[in-house]
């Protein structure tokens, strides 16, 4: 099989997808796998319902989650770049004392979880943590407690929890007493449901190769997972200013980061805010170059206690 050796080395999808075993996973995949020109098994990447069962089949077989699904019209996640961001978090909790802390005791917080719930379901499987998801989308929460319902030894480990006001992002949702190891989130990228149509083209061109006049927004989602306003970067400064409020509950606050150019500002406001330490954590999947943003206000003495 083929290396994606651009994936972090613990991620199992690391190798090319094996389909005839995910067709034993999901047999309905198999109406959708058919070999390309170079004689090798695959997918088209362009339709929602493709993604959706290679999706099931991959959190099946990887990490036992059974019975998952999304709603027609919410975002389907790419499963190998969502365990890269699960990944490097473990690697960078493992800086304080050398080793990647596992089990419930490792408390993360997962801004806009999405009816999807990705990320949750792959940081409880692989390490055992504690997770929190958050949404301002009532469907997509009760899409998310569907996948938990189904898988009942998930829920004493994965809970959810309504944010009510699209204003703020760790308001109503963290408690004075709460203590998380990190915080994660992939914000809305887009300025608008403009500017996410015309992205939604441009991607359906890409993997179809040919020119789509009306792209088929299922493929990325939602209004709340696709654009607010000002976009990913006033996503994320929003994000960092509030985060002030909440420095002594979160050990490290991160957030993807898909524009290379929007880290300036957002480095820039975490200097004006004298935040003690932040990095940047590059991520690829292919051509794809990806990072994350992490920042913490806890000193460096202090962290190895966190947990």
């Amino acid at each position: 099989m083929t290396d994606k050796s651009s994936l972090h080395p613990r991620n199992l999808h690391r190798n090319s997808y094996d389909f005839e075993e995910l067709i034993v996973s999901v047999p309905e995949l198999k109406h959708y796998v058919f070999k390309n020109d170079y004689d090798t098994l695959t997918i088209n990447f362009s339709l929602p319902q493709a993604v959706k069962l290679l999706n099931k089949a991959l959190l099946l077989k990887y990490y036992n989650v059974k019975n998952w699904d999304i709603p027609e019209g919410n975002l389907c996640p790419p499963i190998p770049g969502r365990a890269d961001y699960v990944h490097y978090l473990a690697d960078l909790l493992a800086e304080e004392n050398g080793e990647i802390p596992t089990g419930n005791s490792v408390k993360g917080l997962d801004i806009g979880t999405g009816a999807n719930l990705v990320y949750p379901l792959i940081a409880n499987s692989f390490y055992g943590w504690e997770m929190l998801g958050t949404d301002i989308n009532k469907d997509s929460l009760e899409n998310a407690q569907k996948i938990l319902d189904n898988n009942s030894e998930l829920s004493e480990n994965i809970h959810l929890k309504f944010q009510p006001d699209s204003d703020f992002i760790f308001k109503n949702i963290i408690s004075k007493n709460d203590k998380f190891a990190f915080s994660m989130c992939n914000p809305p990228f887009h300025e608008s449901e403009e500017d996410a149509m015309l992205g939604n083209r441009r991607k359906n061109n890409n993997l179809r190769k040919k020119k789509v006049e009306k792209p088929n927004l299922n493929f990325s989602g939602n209004a709340s997972e696709l654009w607010c306003e000002g976009g990913e970067e006033a996503f994320i400064k929003s994000m960092i200013i509030e985060s002030v409020e909440f420095s002594s509950n979160v050990l490290w606050f991160t957030s993807l980061v898909s524009k290379k150019d929007n880290l300036h500002q957002l480095t820039t406001l975490l200097k004006n805010l004298k935040v003690p330490e932040f990095k940047t954590i590059d991520m690829a999947q292919g051509q794809k170059i990806s990072r994350i943003l992490a920042w913490t206000f806890v000193l460096k003495d202090s962290r190895r206690d966190w947990f």
